[in-house]
């Protein structure tokens, strides 16, 4: 007669529990989560009653798109690829002769100076969302391209590579290199103040 063969050996499964959390921490650590790049803007603060500056029609330049993705700029068509040399000539159109930095046309109909100068935006609720990003690439590359030029005369680089500098983490880790840019990047800002605003979309 054979040996009864016996109960099957039990699988210690104490260390399992061990096991699975030393895994999760290990994935907790090494994963990296995909963060998506917005559109960066400071909202102003709720008023109940905000003042409303006076602003000149001239010193606004209306840009609208519509449903059918149609670029608009003060009621006349224009191509996207136009847009951003249009809002150059804009915000340096230096109507009143102040500004001593622009390259302006001085056109009587166009705005008075960068200080002065508005650029409003209004898209359709039926409008693209490539079309809206397109459009609002444009208008901020029209902003960096008069900071870059003018931080450039004035610093020897311009105001992109300052500005990436200058919000390095790294770069505080250099004695006194933030508090040196630190006042010319508000210069340039000021120069040249981003003054983009966004009107709600049309339904």
């Amino acid at each position: 007669m054979g040996k009864k063969r016996g109960a099957p050996p039990e699988v210690n499964a104490g260390s399992m529990a061990d096991i699975a959390f030393l895994l999760l921490i290990f994935f907790l650590v090494t994963t990296t989560i995909g963060v998506d790049q917005g559109i960066n803007r400071l909202l102003p603060r709720y008023e109940e009653n905000p003042p409303v500056p006076p602003i000149n029609e001239r010193n606004i330049l209306t840009v609208l798109v519509n449903k059918d993705n149609q670029l608009l700029v003060e009621e006349k068509l224009v191509d996207l690829k136009d847009l951003r040399q249009t809002a150059i000539d804009f915000l340096e159109n230096n109507g009143k002769g102040a500004c001593t930095y622009c390259n302006g046309k001085r056109d009587p109909n166009s705005s008075d100076g960068p200080d002065d100068a508005v650029i409003s935006l209004n898209n359709d609720g039926q409008t693209t969302y490539e079309t809206y990003i397109a459009v609002q690439n444009e208008l901020v590359a029209a902003y960096n391209f008069l900071r870059d030029r003018e931080c450039k005369m004035r610093y020897g680089m311009t105001f992109t590579e300052m500005e990436y500098i200058y919000n390095d983490p790294a770069s505080k880790a250099t004695e006194g290199l933030v508090e040196d840019l630190e006042p010319k990047v508000k210069k340039i800002q000021e120069l040249f103040p981003m003054r983009l605003s966004e009107a709600e979309p049309k339904k």
